[in-house]
């Protein structure tokens, strides 16, 4: 048996964040029950993930006489916002790069906006006593292949442009900072994110949506929508929610909403979390101010160091299944995963995995999310983050919420708003042209850099599938 499967092979099958076992006594959140009737309400939310969450709150806070009901087909951190990597962005557009390159004449607006929205998430965790971890430390970019260091030195020259606190780290810089005989540069980047506990979050905005007089339901899964006059029934398989108003944030998890799929793609994602890293081990990364960093590569990792010293480990393998099934284990992936670790961080060797896990990510074709709404503007939905959804799905809801109140804001003028992406093809074609844009990312890796025809075709149209 070699070293990673030495290490690995006690890493219980399950999330670290929801791991209740850890949770000191007395705090381990509560269950909600299912509903097995009738009942009505002035607005349906269905998913209690972020999304969902931000919107409860936000409707009752806006309108404490509005009748708030939050339903879920699972319980609280089943979905992504359970399994992240506890990374927080004040980006709206998947990153500064992305969103110069799709919307550049909007750019500032969606800049304030994302600033805006993250100022007042800090806001909010700090006026309700939220104990979630939340430290605005911003994050480092690392290059880890030689063409990397060019794109970081024009990524920094965005960043300024843009008015961002950034710094371009040499190799040995970079080392100084964080130890790691794979960095050849860095891109410091301050003040526009950090790292937060994301159910310690969820938990926080739970209590307080209860305590302004929301309705939650857990294990009521909505499978149907049907106008009825001026409303509509959401149905499940024992109940029915008759609402004035709906609001899907399901996430990459199939809704009622039949055409929306085929905007969501479920990708897989998996992550390894390390035993609490002693002393000795934590000293020799280095590392003083334990932001979350990410490689630049377009099969990128990304990671960070919990508040009890374990190191997380997440990303590069982005995996989409024919069908967009999937598992939440999966051995191939974490084991790779494992073998990089100990790359990035030789000086880790032997420490052990205690919790090993996958969840789905709701990509969209442009790497951001999608607006809309349905029956006569009675359902607005809010989906597709792409794995920036812990700050954005505030966002999210602030849309959402503003699409059913047929309000016109500066969020909804904005054309990520207005517009869908581009759909992606059905079955049986979606899996091999998944397939193949996948292969074609990591030889562009390999390659330098270097885009072969399929991926220019993609820029082109400015499509294609990340997480």
């Amino acid at each position: 048996m070699g070293l990673v499967d030495t290490v690995i092979k006690d890493a219980a099958p399950r999330v670290f964040w929801t791991d209740w076992t850890l949770w000191p006594d007395g705090q381990t959140p509560a269950e909600y029950p299912s509903l097995e009737r009738r009942t009505t309400a002035d607005i349906l939310i269905v998913g209690s993930g972020f999304t969902g969450l931000w919107a409860a709150v936000l409707a009752k806070q806006e309108n404490p006489g509005c009748d708030v009901v939050l339903t879920d087909a699972q319980t609280l951190g089943f979905g992504a916002t359970g399994r992240n990597g506890g990374f927080i962005s004040d980006s709206l557009t998947h990153g500064l790069v992305h969103g110069a390159h799709r919307w550049p004449g909007e750019l500032p607006l969606l800049l304030a906006l994302g600033r805006e929205n993250l100022a007042e998430i800090a806001a909010f965790v700090a006026e309700h006593r939220i104990d979630a971890d939340l430290r605005l430390v911003g994050k480092t970019n690392v290059a880890v292949l030689p063409h990397q260091v060019d794109e970081l030195r024009q990524t920094e020259k965005l960043h300024r442009e843009h008015g961002e606190d950034v710094s371009f780290l040499g190799r040995e810089e970079m080392r100084a900072d964080v130890a790691s005989p794979t960095y050849l540069a860095g891109l410091r980047i301050r003040g526009a994110g950090g790292l937060v506990d994301p159910v310690r979050l969820a938990v926080g905005l739970r209590r307080v949506a209860e305590g302004l007089g929301v309705r939650i339901y857990e294990n009521t899964p909505v499978t149907q929508l049907e106008r009825a006059t001026s409303r509509v029934l959401a149905k499940t398989d024992k109940s029915v929610f008759d609402a004035g108003q709906v609001l899907l944030a399901t996430n990459a998890f199939p809704g009622p909403l039949r055409r929306l799929r085929h905007f969501v793609l479920p990708v897989w994602d998996y992550v390894l979390v390390t035993e609490p890293l002693d002393a000795e081990r934590r000293a020799a990364l280095r590392w003083p101010q334990a932001q979350g960093i990410t490689d630049a590569g377009n099969q990128f990792h990304y990671y960070r160091l919990t508040r009890d010293q374990r190191l997380l480990f997440g990303g590069y393998d982005a995996v989409y299944n024919f069908g967009g099934g999937g598992s939440e284990q999966r051995e191939s992936s974490h084991r790779m995963l494992a073998e990089h670790l100990f790359t990035t961080f030789p000086q880790l060797a032997g420490v052990r995995f205690t919790h090993r896990w996958g969840g789905m990510i709701d990509s969209t074709s442009r790497f951001t999310p999608f607006f809309g709404t349905a029956m006569g503007g009675r359902v607005a939905y809010a989906l597709g983050y792409t794995g920036l959804g812990v700050g954005a799905s505030r966002f999210g809801a602030l849309v959402g919420l503003d699409l059913l109140a047929r309000r016109t804001t500066p969020r909804t003028g904005l054309r990520m708003v207005r517009r869908h992406p581009v759909p992606f093809p059905p079955e049986p074609l979606r899996w091999p042209v998944v397939e193949f844009t996948r292969r074609a990312l990591a030889r562009a890796d390999a390659n330098g850099g270097r885009r072969g025809p399929w991926l220019r075709l993609l820029d082109r149209f400015g499509i294609g599938f990340d997480s």
